[in-house]
């Protein structure tokens, strides 16, 4: 069964940081491209990052220069290292299982950001 479980959010202050980690199992992570993607209150499911079983990382334009999507291997973990939070990052922050919004995902975890 595949899993993913996601963790590391909680209430930042707008200019903090925050790590988000996404615990995987249930399929070959290694030869696997994982997306990390978030759901704002009342909008629709928005890719953020990806990153592919080589390690290649994507962005959406916004996130360049701010997110940074990495992975480990032998934890079956990738990581999402948010820095410069602004408010309008607030959202339900989910991984999923492949390089699109359509694939299996986690629960979730809360990002707020607010002062």
């Amino acid at each position: 069964e595949v899993q993913l479980v996601e963790s590391g959010g909680g209430l930042v202050q707008p200019g903090g940081s925050l790590r988000l980690s996404c615990a995987a199992s249930g399929f070959t992570f290694s030869n696997s491209m994982i997306t990390w993607a978030r759901q704002a209150p009342g909008k629709g499911l928005e890719w953020v990052s990806g990153i592919s079983s080589d390690g290649t990382t994507f962005y959406t334009d916004s996130m360049k220069g701010r997110f940074t999507i990495s992975r480990d291997n032998a934890k079956n973990t990738v990581y999402l290292q948010m820095n410069s939070l602004k408010p309008e990052d607030t959202a339900v922050y989910y991984c999923v299982r492949g390089g699109s919004i359509r694939g299996a995902r986690g629960q979730g975890t809360q990002v707020t950001v607010s002062s």
